[in-house]
């Protein structure tokens, strides 16, 4: 089962009508870098026109530039990131980050890693992992053109994170996913439901292992930027079921997680996530996790 109307025929149930979309780029300000002066007004000079991103504390459109706003000095300087509007949401859900610790299950290519950091003003640890090697120079250099001191990277699977004989304050759960056709223009023509499933049983895993690394009044942060219920408010249903968390209200764009799913009733509190149809942004899908007996 593949093809474009099949997958056009699933979000109508799911209650969006499919419109073709044209992503805006956007940066997010790095605040301990750029703390106290005026970046949109220096990168003005430059031929950068930004726009403040209503929803996000440091984000911002780029709507014109004469210049590649990944080659100004600024941006080497580690002053702001290129870093999708949508995906700049998941740190912000956190309802407290200076000085925990903190997990980045699955880190690259860095951008909410070094979001984190930020947000925690490089106070606390933040241990960022990713599976695939070749990735993690990627991840460092990330790091480093930021001024990030309080990050260290692994190269591990997220699997495997009770390996690291560790718990966590706060564990953000980007998790590797199927995407979507806003950020992909061939989307439709590569991925299956096959696909969907094998995503879903990964993110099933991950999340098994996050919740056993969380500590007792931890929060997790459950995002993708897939489109498909499998990897969403499917999986949220089966971690609530069958990994003892339950969902926190979110505060964020988007309209509620879908509570019935193609004739398939979930648990009431699914309504606590967000669900992203793309638009200005790609889409995406956020939850907050907490353990069920946590206060």
């Amino acid at each position: 089962m593949s093809g474009k109307q099949f997958f056009i025929d699933r979000y109508a149930q799911l209650g969006w009508g499919f419109k073709e979309t044209k992503l805006k780029q956007s940066i997010r300000i790095n605040q301990t870098n750029f703390r106290g002066k005026n970046l949109p007004e220096r990168l003005l000079d430059r031929g950068v026109e930004l726009e403040k991103v209503p929803f996000l504390p440091a984000g911002f459109w780029v709507n014109k530039s004469r210049v590649s706003v990944g080659a100004t000095a600024e941006y080497l300087l580690g002053y702001y990131s290129i870093q999708e509007a949508a995906a700049q949401i998941p740190v912000t859900l956190f309802t407290a980050l200076s000085g925990k610790t903190v997990l980045d299950a699955s880190a690259a290519p860095g951008g909410k890693t070094v979001q984190l950091a930020d947000t925690m003003r490089n106070t606390g640890t933040i241990t960022a992992l990713d599976s695939n090697k070749k990735r993690l120079a990627a991840i460092a250099n990330h790091l480093e053109r930021c001024h990030i001191s309080n990050a260290a990277v692994y190269n591990l699977d997220a699997r495997q994170a009770t390996r690291l004989n560790q718990t966590f304050d706060r564990i953000l759960l980007d998790a590797p996913c199927s995407g979507n056709f806003a950020s992909d223009k061939e989307w439709f023509d590569r991925r299956t439901i096959v696909d969907i499933e094998r995503n879903a049983r990964l993110q099933k895993e991950i999340l098994t292992a996050a919740s056993s690394c969380l500590a007792p009044q931890g929060e997790i942060v459950y995002s993708t930027c897939s489109l498909e219920p499998e990897e969403d408010e499917l999986n949220v249903d089966w971690a609530i079921k069958n990994l003892g968390l339950k969902t926190q209200e979110v505060h964020c764009p988007g309209l509620n997680g879908v509570t019935e799913v193609f004739g398939r009733k979930l648990d009431p509190s699914i309504a606590n996530c967000k669900r992203i149809w793309p638009g200005e942004t790609q889409g995406f899908f956020v939850c907050t996790l907490k353990k069920r007996n946590a206060q």
